[in-house]
């Protein structure tokens, strides 16, 4: 099936819309409330995808510049997402939310009517636009998730988890590799129950080894928010047990997770 650029850049601006929604009626205090990832206040949160967002948007004009700054910013180490956040903690709320604006605005804008199959440089392998696009939409989704778990939110869940649950589901690759793993060839089946009712599936349907929940608890786990075993998520076999200790659908170093809820 073709990919919609213009389908995945409406489902970015949706969440987009969120993230506003919930930091719209901050002040300067609200901003600089703590999140559930350790070190990062809300302030960081917006920051980091503002700052993603105009990386991205460098990657597709000017894909030079971008790998000169890219390098750059990786050879200060692979903590440099904590870096980006430090440089900018110092924004007002109103300057944060210009910031963020202004960002995924000109991303759209930079994106629309591209190939989606064209490639693009990024801080690892060099990605499709869409890929590009879809991993904007799974960062928004992610980092809106701390945002709304600091300040008590409960978000509905909406069927654009599907492309954050297909990107997890094709990391898993990458997730054994970034944790010096070998890759597996066991099968892994994956089932998972999509906000609007019906069944999404990946893999083998005869595979030993499965995932089976909802596509918001899967999407969860694989961004790191929540610990598998605080989700409903039933996993089956020792190759899926692995891999969904590890998965990781964002690029970067290996991220911590979160501590299993004591509650």
């Amino acid at each position: 099936m073709a990919v919609s650029l213009d389908r995945l850049l409406d489902d970015l601006l949706a969440e987009a819309a969120g993230v506003e929604t919930m930091i719209g009626p901050l002040d300067d205090a609200g901003i600089a409330r703590p999140t559930p990832a350790a070190g990062w206040t809300i302030r960081d949160q917006v920051t980091h995808l503002a700052f993603f967002d105009e990386a991205a948007t460098r990657a597709a004009v000017d894909p030079d510049g971008f790998r000169q700054e890219a390098s750059a910013l990786m050879a200060g180490g692979m903590d440099f997402p904590d870096r980006v956040a430090a440089r900018h903690a110092g924004l007002t709320a109103a300057e944060t939310r210009a910031w963020f604006t202004r960002a995924r605005a000109a991303f759209v804008t930079a994106f629309r009517g591209r190939d989606p199959r064209a490639r693009l440089p990024w801080y690892g392998p060099d990605m499709s636009v869409a890929s590009s696009v879809t991993a904007r939409i799974m960062e928004t989704w992610a980092h809106g998730q701390d945002i709304a778990d600091a300040l008590g939110v409960t978000r509905p869940a909406t069927d654009r988890l599907r492309h954050i649950a297909h990107l997890g589901v094709s990391t898993t690759g990458f997730s054994f590799r970034l944790n010096g793993r070998a890759v597996p060839t066991t099968p892994i089946r994956v089932e998972l129950r999509a906000p609007s009712g019906p069944l999404w599936t990946w893999g083998d349907a005869d595979a030993a080894d499965r995932v089976e929940g909802t596509a918001l608890d899967f999407c969860l786990t694989v961004t790191q928010r929540r610990h598998v075993d605080d989700t409903g998520l039933v996993v089956t076999g020792p190759v899926a047990r692995e891999w969904i200790g590890i998965a990781q659908a964002f690029a970067g170093a290996p991220g911590p997770g979160r501590e299993r809820s004591r509650a």
